[in-house]
């Protein structure tokens, strides 16, 4: 039994992280082409432009990960209509969402730079980037509802070919809009815009490829009926408040270190690395949480979910522990390579420690999160995600004027174990009643 649930979680886990893994280099191939164009201007365009794209879809990914828990469930029960309505009621509502987000596109970009108060030339140049790459909100919108729906389908693979194609579009098409037609922003944001709809296209295909058959099921009777619009919408709701957590402290997070100067800024970017290398690993299993505690809810299979949650947990505690001892042994190396600034690489000695301290502080709340879709209890993550921020506005503001920079690495630390240590005291297995 453990080996086969051991290779389940694997089925799905490794090709997530791939997936995971290719998602900055959308953003560093923009970044790479645009910095060798001969201005700065173009990279900050590229900065602003990026940011305010990875923000907002950073808000709508409630779209991925309601869909994948709710069509988990619907597939572990083999309830096959529902499966297929899941499938059309996501994509649709990401369409109605992009459909705002298009028609909202001009107060949207002035409110951020209000906010973010660039060069007059990096505005003008990140609103020609923001006005193209707007356009492709449908298909990312459009294409969050289909990889939840294939990861709620036990199927992550087609979501890491989805992304690796991205990729390879993306390069190419960049490339020969640059320097063979000699555009700039426009043809790196032409060359995003494309891969986006070849990215949504191609998961459609794929979809009626490998679920074709599943279109007998289909009926439009039910599908937008009050009872599940409300179950969709209250999941997401709290999904998406505590995503808006999760943005605040991450927003705050960078806005307090360059607040304390350009050397602290970059040493703490520099850090997060180390953390953002660690979530993509992490969040890998997260998928495979959703994916398989989901499917065991909705078959009502309380053994099965009980062996799931447990090995989530071996594999979490095994992978904390092998980054601690990586990041211990080679952490300072791997920096060294991310910049050659003797004065940022030294300042990173003092704060090395907290970096260490972030796969352990981390993992319950990794694994607990994916879990917690799994089982469609958001409600739970939610007021794990508003104790843990609030613990870290609390700890930083109560410390930092005696700590300076340590007070918002502690309170980073004590968010992360606030996040995993709540999910824990509010969990309850919803299967508790049955033995299978």
């Amino acid at each position: 039994m453990r080996s086969s649930i051991d290779r389940q979680i694997l089925h799905i886990a490794l090709p997530s992280i791939v997936s995971n893994v290719t998602v900055p280099l959308l953003g560093l191939v923009d970044v790479s082409i645009v910095g060798h164009l001969g201005s700065a201007s173009y990279i900050g365009a590229i900065a602003v432009g990026g940011m305010l794209f990875n923000i907002m879809y950073w808000l709508f990914a409630f779209l991925r990960m309601g869909t994948s828990g709710m069509t988990s469930q619907a597939y572990g029960s083999r309830d096959l209509p529902e499966v297929v309505r899941l499938l059309v009621r996501a994509v649709g509502i990401g369409m109605g969402v992009s459909c705002v987000l298009l028609a909202l596109q001009q107060p949207l970009f002035h409110a951020a730079m209000l906010f973010i108060r660039p060069t007059d030339e990096v505005a003008r140049l990140a609103a020609v980037y923001f006005h193209i790459c707007i356009w492709g909100a449908p298909a990312m919108l459009g294409l969050y509802g289909l990889t939840g729906w294939f990861i709620g389908m036990q199927n992550s693979r087609i979501p890491m070919l989805v992304a690796l194609m991205q990729n390879v579009v993306n390069i190419v098409a960049s490339l020969v809009l640059v320097f063979a037609f000699g555009m700039k922003v426009e043809g790196v944001a032409f060359g995003t815009l494309v891969a986006q709809w070849a990215g949504f296209l191609t998961g459609l295909g794929l979809c009626f490829r490998h679920y074709g058959r599943l279109g007998r099921y289909f009926s439009t009777c039910g599908l937008f009926r009050r009872q599940a619009m409300k179950r969709f919408f209250q999941v997401n709701r709290d999904i998406f408040l505590r995503t808006l957590c999760l943005v605040a402290v991450t927003l705050f997070f960078t806005s307090a270190g360059a607040g304390q100067g350009d050397v602290i800024l970059a040493v703490n970017t520099l850090l997060m690395q180390l953390f953002t290398l660690y979530s993509y690993i992490m969040d890998g299993f997260a998928y495979a949480g959703e994916a398989l505690s989901g499917r065991m809810v909705g078959a009502r299979n309380a053994t099965g979910f009980r062996n799931v949650r447990r090995r989530l947990f071996v594999w979490g505690g095994g992978l904390a522990l092998a980054f601690t001892l990586a990041y211990a042994a080679g952490g300072s190396a791997f920096l060294s390579l991310l910049t050659d600034e003797p004065h940022v690489v030294s300042a990173t000695d003092d704060y090395f420690g907290w970096a260490l301290a972030i796969p352990v502080a981390g993992m319950a709340a990794f694994i607990w999160d994916g879990i917690y879709i799994g089982c469609m209890a958001t409600r739970g993550m939610l007021l794990s995600m508003a104790v843990a921020s609030a613990a870290f506005f609390v700890c930083y503001y109560g410390l930092h004027p005696l700590l300076g920079n340590h007070a918002l690495w502690m309170a980073f630390i004590l968010y992360l174990l606030v996040r995993g240590g709540v999910q824990t005291l509010l969990f309850c297995d919803p299967l508790s009643a049955h033995r299978s």
